[in-house]
Protein backbone atom coordinates (compact mmCIF):
# COMPACT_ATOMS: atom_id res chain seq x y z
CA UNK A 1 0.00 0.00 0.00
CA UNK A 2 2.50 2.56 0.79
CA UNK A 3 3.04 4.77 -2.30
CA UNK A 4 5.70 7.29 -3.22
CA UNK A 5 6.41 10.78 -4.87
CA UNK A 6 9.12 11.96 -6.69
CA UNK A 7 12.06 13.52 -4.72
CA UNK A 8 13.11 16.47 -6.80
CA UNK A 9 15.47 17.05 -3.61
CA UNK A 10 15.06 20.82 -4.21
CA UNK A 11 15.01 22.60 -1.38
CA UNK A 12 11.24 23.53 0.50
CA UNK A 13 9.53 26.34 -1.31
CA UNK A 14 10.43 29.45 0.92
CA UNK A 15 8.36 32.27 1.91
CA UNK A 16 8.65 35.31 -0.61
CA UNK A 17 10.00 38.36 1.56
CA UNK A 18 6.80 40.04 2.16
CA UNK A 19 5.14 36.83 3.00
CA UNK A 20 8.02 36.17 5.87
CA UNK A 21 8.01 40.27 6.83
CA UNK A 22 4.37 40.44 7.41
CA UNK A 23 3.18 36.47 8.18
CA UNK A 24 0.60 36.56 5.88
CA UNK A 25 0.12 38.33 1.97
CA UNK A 26 3.19 40.44 2.57
CA UNK A 27 0.85 43.39 3.34
CA UNK A 28 1.18 43.84 6.81
CA UNK A 29 3.81 44.74 8.64
CA UNK A 30 5.50 43.00 11.50
CA UNK A 31 3.38 43.54 14.97
CA UNK A 32 3.38 41.51 18.29
CA UNK A 33 -0.13 39.92 19.23
CA UNK A 34 -0.28 42.22 21.98
CA UNK A 35 0.48 45.35 20.09
CA UNK A 36 -2.31 47.84 18.19
CA UNK A 37 -3.41 45.92 14.95
CA UNK A 38 -1.84 47.85 12.37
CA UNK A 39 -5.55 48.17 10.49
CA UNK A 40 -6.40 51.28 12.84
CA UNK A 41 -8.85 49.76 14.26
CA UNK A 42 -7.77 50.12 17.91
CA UNK A 43 -7.94 46.61 19.25
CA UNK A 44 -4.88 44.20 19.73
CA UNK A 45 -3.43 42.46 16.63
CA UNK A 46 -4.48 39.17 18.20
CA UNK A 47 -7.97 40.15 18.53
CA UNK A 48 -8.21 41.52 15.09
CA UNK A 49 -6.52 40.64 11.97
CA UNK A 50 -4.35 38.10 13.82
CA UNK A 51 -7.43 35.77 15.09
CA UNK A 52 -8.56 35.17 11.14
CA UNK A 53 -4.61 34.59 10.26
CA UNK A 54 -3.99 32.19 13.08
CA UNK A 55 -7.86 30.28 12.70
CA UNK A 56 -6.91 29.74 8.49
CA UNK A 57 -3.24 28.41 9.64
CA UNK A 58 -4.44 25.98 11.89
CA UNK A 59 -7.93 25.19 11.00
CA UNK A 60 -7.76 22.09 8.53
CA UNK A 61 -10.32 21.90 6.09
CA UNK A 62 -10.90 17.82 5.92
CA UNK A 63 -12.42 18.41 1.77
CA UNK A 64 -10.68 20.78 0.31
CA UNK A 65 -11.30 19.69 -3.36
CA UNK A 66 -15.36 18.85 -2.72
CA UNK A 67 -16.84 20.92 -5.17
CA UNK A 68 -14.51 20.47 -7.86
CA UNK A 69 -15.23 19.17 -11.21
CA UNK A 70 -13.40 15.52 -10.76
CA UNK A 71 -13.07 15.67 -7.12
CA UNK A 72 -11.32 12.14 -6.51
CA UNK A 73 -8.81 12.53 -9.25
CA UNK A 74 -7.77 15.71 -7.65
CA UNK A 75 -6.73 13.37 -4.35
CA UNK A 76 -5.42 10.85 -6.88
CA UNK A 77 -3.14 13.28 -8.16
CA UNK A 78 -2.42 14.93 -4.91
CA UNK A 79 -1.25 12.00 -3.07
CA UNK A 80 -0.81 9.08 -5.45
CA UNK A 81 0.37 9.39 -9.13
CA UNK A 82 3.85 10.77 -9.26
CA UNK A 83 3.43 12.78 -12.94
CA UNK A 84 0.33 13.58 -13.88
CA UNK A 85 -0.96 16.95 -15.52
CA UNK A 86 -4.52 18.40 -16.25
CA UNK A 87 -5.98 21.34 -18.35
CA UNK A 88 -7.76 23.98 -15.88
CA UNK A 89 -10.83 25.90 -17.07
CA UNK A 90 -11.02 29.19 -15.00
CA UNK A 91 -14.51 30.86 -14.42
CA UNK A 92 -13.61 34.34 -15.83
CA UNK A 93 -11.66 32.89 -18.87
CA UNK A 94 -7.83 33.23 -19.60
CA UNK A 95 -5.87 36.42 -19.02
CA UNK A 96 -4.64 38.14 -21.96
CA UNK A 97 -1.33 36.84 -22.64
CA UNK A 98 -2.11 33.82 -20.93
CA UNK A 99 -2.91 30.41 -23.33
CA UNK A 100 -3.17 28.02 -20.96
CA UNK A 101 -3.33 26.89 -17.35
CA UNK A 102 -2.20 23.39 -16.44
CA UNK A 103 -2.44 21.42 -13.11
CA UNK A 104 0.96 19.27 -12.41
CA UNK A 105 1.44 17.10 -9.66
CA UNK A 106 5.26 18.33 -9.51
CA UNK A 107 7.07 21.37 -11.02
CA UNK A 108 10.99 21.00 -11.36
CA UNK A 109 12.85 22.23 -8.06
CA UNK A 110 9.20 21.87 -6.25
CA UNK A 111 8.12 25.33 -7.75
CA UNK A 112 4.68 25.88 -6.76
CA UNK A 113 4.04 27.76 -9.76
CA UNK A 114 5.14 28.25 -12.75
CA UNK A 115 4.80 31.06 -15.51
CA UNK A 116 6.38 29.89 -18.80
CA UNK A 117 7.92 32.07 -21.19
CA UNK A 118 4.88 31.70 -23.69
CA UNK A 119 2.69 33.16 -20.76
CA UNK A 120 1.13 29.99 -19.69
CA UNK A 121 0.92 28.62 -16.45
CA UNK A 122 1.89 25.61 -14.41
CA UNK A 123 0.55 24.74 -11.16
CA UNK A 124 2.41 22.27 -8.82
CA UNK A 125 -0.32 20.48 -6.63
CA UNK A 126 2.16 18.18 -4.28
CA UNK A 127 3.58 20.77 -2.54
CA UNK A 128 3.78 21.69 0.84
CA UNK A 129 0.55 24.22 1.80
CA UNK A 130 1.07 27.06 4.66
CA UNK A 131 -2.20 26.81 6.09
CA UNK A 132 -4.86 24.27 6.72
CA UNK A 133 -6.82 24.80 3.58
CA UNK A 134 -5.41 23.27 0.49
CA UNK A 135 -7.52 24.68 -1.56
CA UNK A 136 -6.88 28.43 -0.36
CA UNK A 137 -3.46 28.43 -0.71
CA UNK A 138 -3.06 26.60 -4.36
CA UNK A 139 -5.24 29.25 -5.29
CA UNK A 140 -3.36 32.51 -4.25
CA UNK A 141 -0.06 30.43 -5.93
CA UNK A 142 -2.94 30.27 -9.67
CA UNK A 143 -3.39 34.27 -8.52
CA UNK A 144 0.07 35.31 -8.26
CA UNK A 145 1.22 33.11 -11.15
CA UNK A 146 -1.59 34.58 -13.70
CA UNK A 147 0.39 37.81 -12.88
CA UNK A 148 3.53 36.95 -12.38
CA UNK A 149 6.44 37.40 -15.58
CA UNK A 150 6.53 35.51 -17.79
CA UNK A 151 9.46 32.76 -17.33
CA UNK A 152 9.16 33.15 -13.84
CA UNK A 153 8.51 30.44 -10.61
CA UNK A 154 6.26 31.33 -7.95
CA UNK A 155 7.43 30.88 -4.71
CA UNK A 156 5.36 29.56 -2.00
CA UNK A 157 3.40 32.11 0.57
CA UNK A 158 1.00 31.91 3.56
CA UNK A 159 -2.54 32.71 1.60
CA UNK A 160 -4.46 35.46 3.35
CA UNK A 161 -7.61 34.04 5.21
CA UNK A 162 -10.00 36.19 3.53
CA UNK A 163 -8.21 34.93 0.04
CA UNK A 164 -10.67 32.88 -2.88
CA UNK A 165 -10.10 29.42 -2.93
CA UNK A 166 -9.78 27.01 -5.73
CA UNK A 167 -13.87 26.63 -6.61
CA UNK A 168 -14.03 30.28 -6.45
CA UNK A 169 -11.32 30.34 -9.65
CA UNK A 170 -12.27 27.46 -11.49
CA UNK A 171 -15.77 27.06 -13.64
CA UNK A 172 -17.43 23.97 -12.18
CA UNK A 173 -18.17 22.90 -15.29
CA UNK A 174 -15.08 22.33 -16.58
CA UNK A 175 -13.69 18.99 -17.40
CA UNK A 176 -11.20 17.72 -15.37
CA UNK A 177 -9.35 15.27 -17.21
CA UNK A 178 -5.66 14.39 -15.47
CA UNK A 179 -2.98 12.46 -18.34
CA UNK A 180 -0.68 10.48 -16.38
CA UNK A 181 2.87 10.43 -17.28
CA UNK A 182 5.31 7.86 -17.11
CA UNK A 183 7.90 10.53 -16.41
CA UNK A 184 8.04 14.53 -16.30
CA UNK A 185 9.18 15.67 -19.26
CA UNK A 186 6.41 17.56 -19.55
CA UNK A 187 8.69 20.04 -17.92
CA UNK A 188 10.82 20.77 -20.26
CA UNK A 189 9.55 21.77 -23.36
CA UNK A 190 12.93 22.85 -24.68
CA UNK A 191 15.00 20.30 -23.32
CA UNK A 192 18.55 21.69 -25.46
CA UNK A 193 17.92 25.33 -23.40
CA UNK A 194 17.06 23.86 -19.89
CA UNK A 195 19.09 24.80 -17.45
CA UNK A 196 21.59 22.31 -15.58
CA UNK A 197 19.60 22.63 -12.07
CA UNK A 198 16.13 21.32 -13.92
CA UNK A 199 17.98 19.06 -16.23
CA UNK A 200 18.99 17.01 -12.81
CA UNK A 201 15.99 17.37 -11.02
CA UNK A 202 13.88 15.65 -14.08
CA UNK A 203 16.58 13.18 -13.90
CA UNK A 204 16.50 12.52 -10.11
CA UNK A 205 12.24 12.37 -10.47
CA UNK A 206 11.73 9.91 -13.43
CA UNK A 207 14.04 7.37 -11.56
CA UNK A 208 11.91 7.89 -8.59
CA UNK A 209 8.43 8.08 -10.07
CA UNK A 210 6.35 4.88 -9.87
CA UNK A 211 4.53 3.54 -12.77
CA UNK A 212 0.93 4.67 -12.90
CA UNK A 213 -2.10 3.80 -15.20
CA UNK A 214 -5.45 5.25 -14.91
CA UNK A 215 -7.86 2.59 -15.69
CA UNK A 216 -10.09 3.83 -18.90
CA UNK A 217 -13.31 1.27 -17.50
CA UNK A 218 -13.85 3.11 -13.94
CA UNK A 219 -13.48 6.44 -13.06
CA UNK A 220 -10.55 7.06 -10.63
CA UNK A 221 -8.72 3.91 -10.21
CA UNK A 222 -4.50 4.00 -10.64
CA UNK A 223 -2.92 0.96 -11.26
CA UNK A 224 0.34 1.36 -10.34
CA UNK A 225 3.89 -0.92 -10.37
CA UNK A 226 6.12 -1.64 -7.60
CA UNK A 227 9.13 -3.88 -7.42
CA UNK A 228 7.44 -6.63 -5.48
CA UNK A 229 4.12 -6.19 -6.77
CA UNK A 230 1.29 -4.22 -8.57
CA UNK A 231 -1.54 -2.84 -7.04
CA UNK A 232 -4.87 -0.80 -7.76
CA UNK A 233 -5.66 1.76 -5.81
CA UNK A 234 -9.21 3.14 -6.25
CA UNK A 235 -10.25 7.05 -4.73
CA UNK A 236 -14.23 6.68 -4.14
CA UNK A 237 -16.45 9.07 -3.80
CA UNK A 238 -18.98 7.72 -1.41
CA UNK A 239 -19.11 8.52 2.29
CA UNK A 240 -16.99 6.32 4.38
CA UNK A 241 -18.75 4.72 6.74
CA UNK A 242 -21.21 3.22 4.03
CA UNK A 243 -18.67 2.53 1.89
CA UNK A 244 -16.68 0.64 4.35
CA UNK A 245 -19.90 -1.04 5.26
CA UNK A 246 -20.19 -2.17 1.37
CA UNK A 247 -16.33 -3.29 1.25
CA UNK A 248 -17.29 -5.42 4.27
CA UNK A 249 -20.15 -6.95 3.15
CA UNK A 250 -18.37 -7.94 -0.29
CA UNK A 251 -15.17 -9.11 1.53
CA UNK A 252 -16.96 -11.61 4.07
CA UNK A 253 -18.88 -13.14 0.78
CA UNK A 254 -15.22 -13.79 -0.95
CA UNK A 255 -16.69 -11.03 -3.31
CA UNK A 256 -14.02 -8.38 -3.36
CA UNK A 257 -10.48 -9.45 -4.98
CA UNK A 258 -10.07 -8.65 -8.37
CA UNK A 259 -9.75 -12.13 -9.83
CA UNK A 260 -7.03 -14.74 -8.73
CA UNK A 261 -3.88 -13.87 -6.68
CA UNK A 262 -5.21 -10.74 -5.97
CA UNK A 263 -6.67 -9.14 -2.58
CA UNK A 264 -8.30 -6.49 -0.99
CA UNK A 265 -5.52 -5.56 1.35
CA UNK A 266 -7.44 -1.65 2.99
CA UNK A 267 -7.75 1.67 2.31
CA UNK A 268 -6.06 5.47 2.69
CA UNK A 269 -7.80 7.88 3.76
CA UNK A 270 -6.98 11.41 1.84
CA UNK A 271 -8.50 14.54 1.84
CA UNK A 272 -11.74 13.39 3.39
CA UNK A 273 -12.20 10.31 0.51
CA UNK A 274 -11.77 6.90 1.12
CA UNK A 275 -8.64 4.51 -1.36
CA UNK A 276 -9.48 1.30 -0.97
CA UNK A 277 -5.78 -0.89 -2.38
CA UNK A 278 -5.97 -4.14 -3.84
CA UNK A 279 -2.25 -5.92 -4.23
CA UNK A 280 -2.04 -7.77 -7.44
CA UNK A 281 0.72 -10.07 -8.64
CA UNK A 282 3.26 -8.11 -10.59
CA UNK A 283 2.56 -10.38 -14.15
CA UNK A 284 -1.19 -8.56 -13.80
CA UNK A 285 -0.88 -5.04 -16.01
CA UNK A 286 -3.52 -2.43 -16.26
CA UNK A 287 -5.33 -3.51 -19.03
CA UNK A 288 -5.42 -7.10 -17.56
CA UNK A 289 -7.60 -5.07 -14.65
CA UNK A 290 -10.13 -3.11 -16.48
CA UNK A 291 -12.67 -5.35 -16.75
CA UNK A 292 -12.28 -7.31 -13.05
CA UNK A 293 -12.48 -3.84 -11.70
CA UNK A 294 -15.57 -3.08 -13.98
CA UNK A 295 -17.24 -6.02 -12.61
CA UNK A 296 -16.17 -4.94 -9.37
CA UNK A 297 -17.76 -2.06 -9.68
CA UNK A 298 -20.82 -3.87 -10.34
CA UNK A 299 -20.76 -6.02 -7.04
CA UNK A 300 -20.12 -2.48 -5.11
CA UNK A 301 -23.10 -0.57 -6.55
CA UNK A 302 -25.48 -3.31 -5.06
CA UNK A 303 -23.44 -3.95 -1.52
CA UNK A 304 -23.77 -0.01 -1.51
CA UNK A 305 -27.82 -0.44 -2.25
CA UNK A 306 -28.15 -2.89 1.16
CA UNK A 307 -29.42 -1.27 4.46
CA UNK A 308 -29.71 -4.51 5.96
CA UNK A 309 -27.60 -4.89 9.60
CA UNK A 310 -24.07 -5.83 9.40
CA UNK A 311 -23.81 -9.95 9.91
CA UNK A 312 -21.02 -11.05 12.44
CA UNK A 313 -18.90 -12.18 9.58
CA UNK A 314 -19.09 -8.78 8.04
CA UNK A 315 -19.19 -7.39 11.19
CA UNK A 316 -15.23 -9.22 11.48
CA UNK A 317 -14.45 -8.31 8.21
CA UNK A 318 -15.40 -4.48 8.45
CA UNK A 319 -13.18 -4.37 11.91
CA UNK A 320 -10.18 -6.17 9.83
CA UNK A 321 -10.76 -3.20 7.07
CA UNK A 322 -11.03 -0.84 9.65
CA UNK A 323 -7.98 -1.88 11.61
CA UNK A 324 -6.00 -1.33 8.03
CA UNK A 325 -6.53 2.08 7.03
CA UNK A 326 -3.76 5.00 6.37
CA UNK A 327 -4.72 8.05 6.43
CA UNK A 328 -2.46 10.27 4.25
CA UNK A 329 -3.71 13.79 5.09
Amino acid sequence: MAKKRPQTKAKRPQFTDGARAAGTDGNVPVVGAREPCPCGSGRRYKACHGRAAAQATTTLVQRPFEGLSGECDWVALRELVPAATAELTLKDGLPEGVPSVTLATVLPMAWPALRRDDGSVLLGLQNDTASGDISRDLADTLQRALNAQPGTPVQGRRAPADGPRLQDLLAPEGAFRPEVHAGFEFWVPDPENATPEVTASLERANAAAIPTVRLQGVDFAYWCETPEKNHLRWVMPHEEERLLDALARLHAAGRSSLGEGTRLVGSFRAHGLTVPVWDLPSEITAQDVEKPAAEFAERLAEALATDAPLTPDERRARGGLTNRQVTLS
